[in-house]
């Protein structure tokens, strides 16, 4: 169906039913009720703080015997739902700024052999220059993303010429 047609069809029924779909909509699919619940109680904060727990959880477990998974995908889910629910530009560069720089962290006390994780944080870098940039917050966030950058040149990542070239970019 298409969106012509769905416009057509909704604006032929009458409230009560219309209502009742909708409410049929919101008790069926999750997705429907995550939407409506942040567009009428919208805790940008909140979300923000347990995306952040998400991600940190990830490279450093609650508890100690634990070992970290280190999944970037928990983040990358994290902010893909941020930008479907229309969260503040703000605070989705945040996370991401947030997911890069915790795993530096990770990164300063044991050291990682995987490429595949090195190259999954140059994507993210430069995934989120392009949305700083895109959003015209480029001045607010650009000592965060400077520090990464430093950063990434004193752990001597294998990628570190890749993220200099990000950074020539951004500036």
């Amino acid at each position: 169906m298409s969106k012509r047609d769905l416009k057509k069809y909704l604006t032929s029924l009458p409230k009560e039913e219309l209502e009742t779909q909708l409410m049929t909509l919101y008790e069926k699919f999750g997705e429907v009720k995550t939407y409506y619940d942040f567009i009428f109680n919208p805790k940008e904060d909140k979300l923000e703080q347990e995306a952040k727990t998400k991600i940190l959880h990830e490279y450093f477990p609650v508890r100690g015997k634990k070992r970290a998974k280190l999944r970037r995908s928990v983040a990358q889910k994290q902010i893909k739902h941020f930008i479907s629910l229309g969260v503040d530009s703000y605070i989705i560069a945040d996370v991401m700024l947030y997911n890069i720089e915790i795993a530096q962290k990770y990164t300063a006390k044991r050291e990682i052999r995987n490429a595949t994780f090195y190259r999954s944080m140059y994507n993210h870098y430069k995934q989120v220059a392009d949305y700083v940039t895109a959003n015209g917050m480029a001045a607010e966030f650009k000592p965060r993303i400077l520090a990464i950058h430093d950063t990434v040149f004193e752990q001597e990542w294998e990628n570190c010429k890749e993220f200099e070239r990000i950074y020539d970019n951004f500036e």
